[in-house]
């Protein structure tokens, strides 16, 4: 018996079938997410048909090839939103997570700001009822619409044929106004906002099934967030995820309440949470140098090399640590709290301004930009987990990370570690594993 993963990016579709009994992996698709369209300047948004077509058209590759399938999971990225109608069929574009929004001037802040100082939640911009604020204030929101969810969320309404979401507390609580202990919207808070609650999808907690899709039962969807993390540790207890792909997150299990100042407290499933620290830039810093030194060659006249990496990865071994390094802050794309933050270059010196102490420099900045979150919340790292391509590709920053944290790194063998999470799940959901640590088992790391 076979499972099945679709994990909706914003800049790739993924889908896997694994063997339900010793999680091997049969089979990963994957595919562009080429579906931004134009908006406003500041809008990020794209095609919900465009992406259903193609995870539809995943679903039947995989079906066809890997039958018996026993269950569906699907992932994808978290606190976008597209609005629904009622016959449940989308009715706007996907407003993605890095939609700007929020960012937009409003009375005497942003709106983001504004609804954060009204509901007393953090809030940000591209989180779902941001942005469903800033539609509300401006009279935006489609005429048609009664509900809203993430993509996901509609992927799985469209495969099981569902007039109505029903969103797991992952997704919920990225929107923002969701109370995670209670585990449902705060109906109170999205009042003071002025916000429609009945716009806001029906919630649960658990690994519910929704309905079937060619007689197979699909799991809610999940945040890729909390799928990454389910499919990627094997022990959750004191084990820190790092992931490193075009932003950075580090996610840990935690017993705390309130999160210090540049985390979120987020639902992962039973009464479970975890603390995640987000850097908006993550492993895109490393990408962003590497485009400097090309440009560098194609100013002396050089062709680019499209193997740039290569040639870093050797000037980082041969170079080692330099002793009067460059202190560099790799926040190129801001905070979330901050979004006009940029980053720096500072200790410069006439003997350390090369190109081996600049990519040292990113390196520490990048692994720093993550460390400094967990520091303030005491959370003892037992164990430590990399994902992404930003880490499997880059072997000084893994080393960075265990030496930072105290632990060796591990990394999955599964590349698609959130598909992979919303295939553990899947299998919880349907009963072929009674627990989520059972299924956790199937995780296997690289040697």
């Amino acid at each position: 018996m076979n499972v099945i993963g679709l994990d909706i990016g914003t800049t790739t579709i993924c889908g896997i079938a694994v063997d339900a009994e010793n999680g091997k992996l049969l089979k990963s698709v994957t595919l562009d997410n080429d579906s931004f369209i134009d908006g406003r300047p500041f809008e990020k948004i794209q095609s919900p048909e465009k992406i259903i077509d193609k995870v539809c058209a995943l679903a039947a590759e995989l079906f066809a090839q890997f039958a018996p399938v026993c269950a569906v999971g699907i992932t994808g990225q978290m606190h976008g939103i597209v609005y629904i109608d009622k016959n449940g069929k989308a009715v706007s574009p996907l407003y993605t997570w890095q939609d700007g929004s929020g960012n937009q001037p409003y009375e005497n802040g942003t709106y983001a700001s504004v609804l954060s100082e009204t509901t007393g939640y953090s809030a940000a911009s591209g989180f779902g009822a941001v942005t469903c604020f800033y539609h509300a204030k401006n009279a935006l929101i489609p005429s048609s619409a009664v509900k809203f969810c993430t993509i996901h969320d509609y992927a799985a309404m469209v495969l099981t044929g569902r007039k109505t979401p029903l969103m797991h507390s992952s997704d919920a609580a990225s929107f923002s106004l969701f109370d995670i202990e209670k585990g449902c919207f705060d109906e109170d808070a999205i009042g003071k906002a002025g916000l429609d609650y009945s716009l806001f999808p029906e919630v649960t907690c658990d690994f519910d099934c929704v309905g079937e899709y060619n007689g197979v039962p699909v799991c809610v969807a999940i945040g890729d967030n909390q799928a990454s993390f389910i499919g990627s540790v094997r022990t959750m207890d004191g084990c820190a995820l790092v992931n490193m792909g075009t932003g950075g997150q580090i996610s840990m299990l935690t017993d705390l309440k309130e999160a210090p100042d540049n985390m979120e407290i987020r639902p992962l499933c039973s009464g479970k949470n975890i603390l995640v620290g987000c850097s908006l830039c993550g492993g895109r810093a490393f990408a962003v140098l590497a485009d400097f030194f090309n440009a560098c060659l194609e100013m002396a006249g050089c062709e680019k090399s499209d193997n740039i990496y290569k040639f870093m990865d050797a000037a980082l071994e041969s170079a080692g640590e330099s002793a009067d390094p460059l202190v560099v802050s790799t926040k190129l794309c801001g905070t979330r709290s901050d979004p006009e933050l940029r980053g720096s270059v500072t200790n410069l010196g006439v003997d350390n301004f090369t190109p081996s102490a600049l990519m040292n420099g990113f390196l520490g900045g990048m692994v720093s930009e993550i460390i400094e979150m967990i520091e303030p919340t005491g959370c003892k790292v037992t164990s430590l987990v990399g994902s992404g391509n930003g880490l499997r590709k880059n072997l000084p920053l893994q080393k960075r990370f265990s030496q930072a944290l105290g632990a060796q790194m591990l990394i999955p063998l599964n590349r698609e570690e959130a598909a992979f999470g919303a295939v553990l799940t899947a299998l919880v959901a349907c009963g072929e594993k009674s627990t989520l640590e059972e299924a956790q088992k199937l995780i296997s790391y690289e040697i």
